[in-house]
């Protein structure tokens, strides 16, 4: 027998063997219950299904129950407004109308979308007066998809913030937090109607506090990396529990979408232009008539003052309070009502808070002097623009 011959009988012998050790080291008694039986039970087969999780109960990789919470508060918002050029004589001739229609001088109407937070159960919501500027026709679309028209109250160009007002009782009011417990790394959502897609949540950190962005004349932004979007404006951020600490306002973007750096207007600071809004239809805050210019390096070594102490009065308003209490161009204002200054926005915000009619003290550099001056604060022209 050739050795080939003699190597194929030894491999079959050896996977007989094999298979013969396999089967007497894996037989089982019971797998000999079943044989002979007609129509036997039918043997259920046990599998590992995904239970709970341990931690499912208080789901802390979730923050669904903050989105509960607060969802139910935020709306849609729909804008429209009707705009009619001036009717060309050549409108009016037959033979113009033959060609173009009837329809030429018919208004046109545009509508923009936002978002809005009901802040009371009485049907008040706190938006950005961006959202509803020179709007006809306002609506609001609940979160079940309820659709109600709304009414402008009053709006702050200042702060970019508007009221409406829609006639329905017992509404999802939001919860405030405390923004000014917010710190770097704290958990926020921003939930809105970004692109007009629908209501949507997005996650991310506080990145920043007090951002003065330089896009409002009052600025004390928060700055998030939580997606916000066109859309969004006027929708809310919340904390992990669902609790309003932001009115989302605005991004820094170069393409119009999401790059990560997102501003909201502090919650105190909406209540009290909601509260002030509700109750006199503006908002009052004072002024005292400056124009306030940083203090750089330079002015700081001739005048000997610390770095960034105070702020540099470069014009007085004639007639103003300050010019009335003897404020002048040069000198350098160092604290107001006590609070020291540091920057012109540190200054406005400052002021604006001080009631107009009530009484304040000035502490002035001047000609190396300190110099104490009390001031009346007026009341602050009303803006007319957004800056």
């Amino acid at each position: 027998m050739s050795p080939r011959n003699l190597w194929f009988i030894f491999a079959q012998t050896v996977t007989v063997a094999v298979a013969i050790l396999f089967v007497v080291s894996t037989f089982r008694p019971e797998w000999l219950a079943g044989i002979g039986r007609g129509g036997g039970e039918t043997q259920v087969v046990a599998v590992r299904e995904a239970g709970p999780s341990p931690a499912s109960p208080a789901r802390p990789n979730s923050y669904n129950e903050a989105v509960r919470r607060a969802v139910p508060a935020v709306v849609n918002i729909y804008a429209a407004k009707e705009s009619r050029g001036g009717r060309h004589p050549l409108l009016n001739d037959p033979l113009f109308k033959q060609f173009f229609g009837e329809n030429l001088n018919e208004p046109q109407r545009s509508q923009g979308l936002g978002s809005g937070v009901i802040v009371s159960d009485k049907g008040y919501i706190l938006t950005n007066q961006h959202v509803v500027e020179a709007a006809d026709v306002i609506e609001v679309a609940l979160s079940n998809g309820r659709r109600l028209k709304a009414r402008a109250v009053g709006s702050d160009p200042d702060t970019d913030l508007a009221v409406l007002k829609v006639d329905a009782a017992d509404l999802p009011a939001i919860t405030f937090g405390d923004d000014a417990g917010l710190k770097l790394g704290d958990v926020v959502l921003a939930i809105g109607n970004p692109f007009g897609i629908g209501q949507t949540v997005t996650m991310g950190i506080v990145s920043g506090l007090g951002r003065t962005p330089g896009i409002n004349t009052f600025e004390n932004f928060i700055q998030t990396d939580a997606a916000i979007n066109p859309g969004n404006s006027g929708g809310a951020l919340v904390d992990a529990n669902g609790n309003l600490v932001g009115i989302n306002t605005a991004i820094y973007s170069r393409s119009g979408g999401s790059l990560g750096i997102g501003f909201a207007i502090p919650a105190s600071s909406a209540k009290q232009v909601l509260e002030s809004i509700i109750s006199n239809g503006s908002v009052s805050r004072g002024w005292i008539g400056v124009e306030p210019t940083e203090v750089t390096s330079e002015i700081a070594e001739s005048l000997k003052l610390p770095p960034g102490a105070g702020i540099l009065i470069a014009g007085v308003v004639r007639g103003g309070p300050a010019d009335a209490a003897g404020i002048k161009p040069g000198d350098v204002l160092m604290a107001i009502a006590g609070k020291p200054l540091s920057d012109p926005t540190s200054m406005r915000n400052l002021v604006a808070g001080l009631a107009p009619g009530s009484n304040a003290t000035a502490l002035l550099k001047r000609n190396q002097q300190n110099v104490e001056i009390r001031i009346e604060i007026g009341k602050r022209p009303r803006s007319t623009a957004r800056r």
